[in-house]
């Protein structure tokens, strides 16, 4: 069975500053860590692959210091791993993000299984995965809180719908996207670290993929800008109301009101 798991290079804190010109992040200088969400997605791969065989590769999109989670993700079981990385890759929104990595597994190979995290801690959309999967052709489930077999060229997995939990199959190659719920991350081998090798990390870049029409790709492929991101403005104010219950309720009714929000 040959897994890829898809992982992302965030921010190591939230308190990360926004520029106030450009609107965006403020990443240089800045600790970066491996997706948390990611981390179940790989600890997902390496169970199946010691139950039913096969091999775990990893694939991430961004600048050459992404390596590093590459490098991670071989230290916790995976055999080796991809950079999409090129300057034209810059400024994507998720749906040029999810058509460049899309573009970059075709160009790694076939996968009986793609494995994502639910979602991304600097992004948070929670849409790369599933569009991924379009682009591919393959089918998609998302929520997933366990997977409970793989048999007859199909995947059996338990999926969180709101309200139910439900039972379903799916027939393989598919993708799958999982939540925090499903198991704890095994930590990565110091002694695995120090066999790490170069051939074991891939780059690709614009010039490798097939599409070579640039307009797909980065700002120029980005369906949607982000026209401003700020911080969120603290506000320390406080307000008690004392009192027994019917005193409590009118004097919270008296502040909504006041603040105009009933």
């Amino acid at each position: 069975m040959n897994i890829l798991v898809c992982i992302k290079q965030v921010p190591g804190s939230s308190n990360v500053e926004v520029d106030p010109v450009t609107g965006v992040l403020k990443r240089d200088g800045v600790a970066s860590k491996m997706n948390p969400y990611d981390l179940y997605g790989l600890e997902v791969a390496m169970s199946l692959t010691e139950k039913y065989g096969g091999t775990v590769e990893t694939i991430t999109m961004g600048p050459p210091q992404a390596k590093a989670i590459i490098d991670e993700s071989i230290c916790m079981g995976a055999k080796c791993g991809t950079v999409l990385s090129d300057r034209k890759f810059a400024g994507a929104d998720v749906l040029a993000t999810a058509y460049t990595i899309s573009q970059g597994i075709r160009k790694c190979g076939e996968y009986d299984l793609i494995i994502c995290g639910k979602q991304t801690t600097d992004g948070d959309t929670a849409q790369v995965g599933a569009e991924v999967s379009e682009y591919l052709g393959i089918p998609c489930v998302a929520n997933v809180l366990s997977v409970d077999d793989v048999a007859d060229g199909k995947i059996y997995v338990t999926v969180s719908l709101d309200n139910i939990v439900v039972k379903e199959s799916v027939k393989l190659p598919c993708l799958i996207s999982v939540d925090s719920d499903i198991n704890s991350p095994r930590l990565p081998s110091y002694k695995v670290k120090k066999t790490l090798t170069d051939d074991m990390v891939k780059f690709i870049s614009f010039a490798d993929f097939e599409d070579q029409d640039a307009n797909h790709y980065g700002l120029n492929g980005s369906a949607t800008q982000v026209e401003r991101i700020f911080p969120p403005e603290k506000n320390t104010e406080k307000h008690s109301i004392t009192g027994d219950a019917k005193e409590q309720a009118s004097g919270i009714f008296d502040v909504l009101k006041s603040r105009k929000l009933i």
